[in-house]
């Protein structure tokens, strides 16, 4: 029974394509599919940032290539899974975690970055997948897509920090997407679930964590921020057999954050 459990984690010989995968959570996330077997797709807008990664992994024995894309840009996507194509072959696995993020309050809150959070969270997202599924997915009637959303577009942001009204809403837009796709895609073998972090130290949130660290904690009922393991088994969970039956779900990483 055990060699059966552990068969359905197995990513031998999928490919898995992460966004945002030269550091922190997707990066995270990227080093537990290796691990797991799959042959891996590291995407970052550049190159130099992917450097780093591919050692690491080449040393860890993950097959791994870099990817560096800008996919902001309207022909990015389609650009980007010709070249991951000609690369391995085949995607089998799309993890979205690019973002990013403008700190301002909402009454203030500039027009340019509106454009940016909401351009790259959502807009570059949803071309990627689209190009994905149309090359593979779904002709061939299989696919798992996990993106990465946020407890903040669970929720409302609290007053005492800074305002960050375009990340929750297009986070929230990620949350939605990911259900109609599931629904959408789901009678045609393709599963969208999404991960929605708390507060992992990383180089978008470092700056709140820094100013407002002891009340996170204090809010979060395991007593602890996310640390460089607390994504990888539920990414395992999505990508793999083991969460066949499982789409169009939002699952909260966050020590219990929102419970509260």
């Amino acid at each position: 029974m055990s060699n059966r459990l552990r068969h359905l984690f197995d990513l031998t010989g999928r490919v898995a394509v992460v966004t945002g995968a030269s550091r922190g959570l997707g990066l995270q996330i990227a080093e537990a599919l290796g691990e797991f077997g799959a042959k891996v797709a590291l995407v970052s807008r550049k190159a130099a940032d992917l450097d780093a990664a591919t050692a690491d992994f080449a040393a860890a024995g993950i097959e791994c290539r870099s990817f560096a894309a800008d996919l902001t840009r309207p022909d990015a996507a389609v650009t980007l899974v010709e070249r991951i194509t000609d690369a391995f072959g085949t995607i089998d696995v799309l993890v979205n975690n690019a973002g990013a993020t403008w700190g301002a309050p909402a009454e203030d809150y500039p027009a340019a970055g509106w454009d940016k959070v909401f351009e790259l969270n959502v807009g570059a997202l949803f071309r990627l997948t689209q190009a994905v599924a149309r090359a593979h997915f779904l002709p061939r009637g299989t696919g798992a897509i996990v993106n990465i959303a946020s407890i903040e577009g669970l929720m409302g942001h609290h007053w005492s920090r800074p305002g960050s009204i375009a990340y929750n809403a297009s986070k929230g837009a990620v949350v939605n997407l990911t259900r109609a796709l599931a629904a959408e895609w789901g009678p045609r073998g393709v599963r969208v679930n999404a991960i929605a972090p708390g507060y992992f130290p990383s180089k978008m949130a470092n700056a709140v964590i820094d100013a407002h660290g002891g009340e996170l904690i204090n809010h979060t009922p395991l007593g602890k921020l996310g640390n460089d393991g607390d994504l990888k088994g539920t990414a395992l969970l999505f990508a793999s057999d083991a969460g066949g039956h499982i789409t169009g779900q939002i699952l909260a990483i966050d020590g219990g954050f929102t419970t509260i």
